[in-house]
């Protein structure tokens, strides 16, 4: 059976107490018992691997038998999300944080139909990164994908130019991603446009940037499953699956 991770800021000690909405996850709503294991991780790589000492109402305290450290992977990917439709956005988070993507970069892009304006923006952000924070401990992920504040065209362009690779996912690439050479280390950022695509102005400032624009496959896909299938191909050809 897999061990469960909770999230957790205080990991020293022989002794943990875990408490707040992890703790009455835990006791109340996956009503672990006293004597089953459980892991806790700050979300940045610190792992304390326990056993369930008391169960009270609302938290577990816990014996520490181990704890270690896990490095960040390389190379980091960065994937830059044209905004969706509705809670497609959610599900773009929780599939391509189940993968591993280490980032995700919220994009405003020319044709998103969906914008983050005014109170839309906290109301985004707070989905999204709920949604990364809850697949992550579902994943079983010690590194916990980083979700930005939303990023302009020219701030998009600003983090191509910066990466070890820049690609763009465009039906009219000539190039296939999995043929795209690829570097042992730094970052390598995807951009998945939305539902309308890339508009021609933003593909040739991407490309201004240094960034590559690659085809995925004969098929077109929603902008909410291109992310996790770039993802695939990327992890897979890096070593990291």
């Amino acid at each position: 059976m897999t061990v469960p991770v909770f999230l957790a800021r205080e990991l020293g000690g022989a002794e943990l107490t875990l408490d707040g909405p992890e703790g009455r996850h835990a006791a109340s709503v996956r009503r672990l018992r006293a004597g089953e294991r459980v892991d806790l991780t700050d979300g940045v790589g610190t792992v304390a691997e326990c056993v369930v000492r008391e169960v009270l109402k609302d938290a577990l305290r816990l014996d520490v038998i181990g704890r270690y450290e896990v490095a960040a992977p390389q190379p980091r990917l960065v994937v830059v999300q044209g905004l969706p439709k509705g809670d497609r956005g959610e599900l773009a988070v929780e599939m391509m944080t189940e993968a591993g993507v280490d980032v995700i970069v919220p994009w405003a892009a020319a044709r998103c139909v969906t914008q983050w304006k005014g109170d839309k923006v906290a109301k985004g952000l707070h989905k999204w990164r709920s949604t990364a924070r809850e697949a992550g401990k579902q994943a079983r992920r010690f590194h916990l994908p980083e979700v930005t504040e939303p990023a302009t065209t020219a701030q998009v362009e600003a983090l191509l130019a910066g990466a070890a690779l820049g690609l763009v996912l465009h039906e009219e690439a000539a190039e296939p991603l999995s043929g795209v050479a690829l570097p042992a280390g730094g970052d390598i950022v995807v951009v998945v446009g939305p539902e309308g695509g890339v508009t021609e102005d933003e593909l040739e400032r991407f490309k201004a940037a240094k960034a590559v624009p690659v085809l995925l496959g004969t098929t077109v896909l929603r902008t909410s499953t291109a992310g996790v299938a770039a993802a695939a191909v990327l992890l897979t050809r890096t070593g990291r699956w």
